[in-house]
Order: C-alpha cells, then structure tokens, then sequence
C-alpha cells in the first residue's frame, strides 16, 4: 500500500490532457482503418506511395502529440510522441515508419535549442526498434500484444538514452519523470498495439471471405461453361473423327480435319483447366481489351 500510495502521490495527471493524447492516436487508428481498406482494394496503387501517405500522415500525428503534451506534475509535462511511430511502424512496416520519424524529426529539429539532437535522434531510433520487433513477429508467425509491450519497453530505453545525450541536467528531468515516461512507453504502445491489431485482423479476415467469395462465384461460372463446352465438344469430336476415317489418306482435306482435331485437343485441355481454377489471377487489360481471367495461370498445375 505505501508503495502504490506513492506512485499515486508521484502522479498529478491531468486528465484532460491524457483524454486529448488518446483521442489523438484513436484519430490515427480510425484514418488508418479506413485507409488500410482504401489501398487493399486498390492494389494497383504503388507500395511505396502507400508507405509514404500513411508515413506522412503519421508524422503529422506525432507532431500534434508533441505539441498536445501531458501535464503530470506542476509544470511538469511528457508527451507520447513514440507512440504513432512505433504503431504504424508494427502494423504497416518500415517505410511508413521511416516516413513517420522523419517528418517528426524534421519538426523537432526546426524548433532548435539543446534538446533537439536528441529528440530527433529518439524519433530515429523509435522507428528503428519498432522495425526490429516487426522482424521479430514476422519470425515468430506474426505482430502479437507481447511484441507491442516489448517495443514499448525499448521505447523507453531509447527514452533515457534520449535523456542521458542531455547530460546531467536530462538525467535530473528523467528522475523526476520516469514514472510517467514508463507508463507512457510501456502501456501507451503495448496496448494501442492490441487495438491497432484488431483493425488488421478484421480486414484481413474479411478480405479473406470477399477473396472466396470471388473464387467461389468464378469456379462455379466456369465449370458452369465448361460443361456446356464439353457438351459440344463432344459432338465435334466424334464428327472428326468420322470424318477422317472416310477421307483419303494424305489428302488436304484430312489435313484440315487433322488440324480441326489439335484444335479441339487445346479446347479440352482448356475445357479440364476451367474445372480445375484454385485462384483468381488476371490477364491486365490493354487499350479497349477488358482485364480477364488468366485460365493457365488460375488452375492447378498438371
């Protein structure tokens, strides 16, 4: 109880200010599920121009965190500037994250004064740590709530390395705000990463039905003309093949019917690909040419 109680005494938050902050990184988890939607149906759109939308968006996000700051004592403040980097960086990968650091580190070195090696060096060194525990869960089968929590932990590593480039005067300001800091770090990234993973994970398992969906609709046209194809097929087949008993040998017109035959020998082996489609793959359009299923590359190979 005396320890809680002085935690509790260490603290003087202002809640409106931290109601502020969360309500700043919440904007950027709305925009980005939004977004994220937006560029998976438009796939066409390059990785790079993704990276770079929501990258900038991101560091517009840490600039407001690092304007919109916590009050936590008498004219004592901290800010969760770590957090929109760090999230982005987990849900989106390096490039936006990159993005992310350098727009903030661009406005934090505008503002000039001691602090400003540092606190750009902070925002770089976010991106790059949050870049490692992305590696990290893709090794491990994916970015789960203990990998935010770590990131968060070495977010606030990187928080008193950021402090201790300030010397003797950052050292003082981090005993007085280590608590804060810590809860900021720790709590702040661990748990919008479980947030920020339900929005990947819904959209991920409803891309997954519309995918199926869409395969499902195409298997079942295509075995649909297929049968109908083979249907006629047949009856042309069969009439070669008469055909070709009762003409002479070496003659131009069972040539023609040889021809007719290879000819319907490739529908077939259209026709078998049709009833064998596993994914959707498309031919691009060209000039008025509509895109269409690619049939070769959509089946299971032989």
């Amino acid at each position: 109880m005396d320890v809680l109680r002085a935690v509790i005494d260490r603290l003087s938050v202002d809640i409106h200010h931290v109601i502020e902050a969360a309500g700043i990184v919440v904007l950027g988890l709305v925009f980005y599920s939004y977004a994220r939607r937006w560029f998976d149906s438009n796939r066409w759109i390059d990785a790079r121009l993704r990276a770079l939308a929501v990258g900038v968006v991101f560091g517009v996000l840490t600039i407001a965190l690092m304007i919109s700051r916590i009050e936590v004592g008498q004219g004592t403040f901290v800010d969760a500037r770590a957090l929109p980097i760090a999230l982005i960086t987990l849900v989106e990968g390096r490039g936006a994250g990159l993005v992310a650091a350098l727009v903030a580190a661009a406005y934090r070195a505008s503002l000039c004064g001691a602090g400003a090696p540092a606190g750009v060096a902070g925002l770089l060194a976010t991106a790059g740590a949050a870049t490692l525990a992305l590696q990290w869960a893709r090794r491990s089968g994916g970015v789960r709530s203990r990998h935010g929590f770590v990131l968060g932990a070495a977010v606030y590593v990187i928080t008193l390395g950021s402090f201790f480039m300030l010397g003797a005067r950052g050292l003082e300001l981090f005993k007085r705000d280590w608590l804060p800091l810590l809860i900021v770090s720790v709590i702040g990234v661990g748990g919008f990463t479980r947030l920020f993973l339900d929005v990947v994970n819904a959209q991920a398992a409803e891309a997954a039905r519309r995918d199926a969906a869409e395969l499902r609709a195409v298997t079942l046209l295509a075995r649909a003309a297929a049968h109908e194809i083979n249907n006629a097929l047949m009856v042309v087949a069969g009439g070669l093949a008469i055909l070709a008993r009762r003409l002479p040998a070496e003659s131009e017109d069972l040539q023609w019917a040889e021809r007719a035959r290879d000819g319907v020998n490739k529908v077939k082996d259209i026709v078998l690909r049709m009833n064998t489609i596993t994914q959707i793959e498309e031919v691009p359009g060209r000039g008025l040419l509509a895109p269409m299923l690619d049939i070769r590359r959509s089946s299971r190979s032989d």
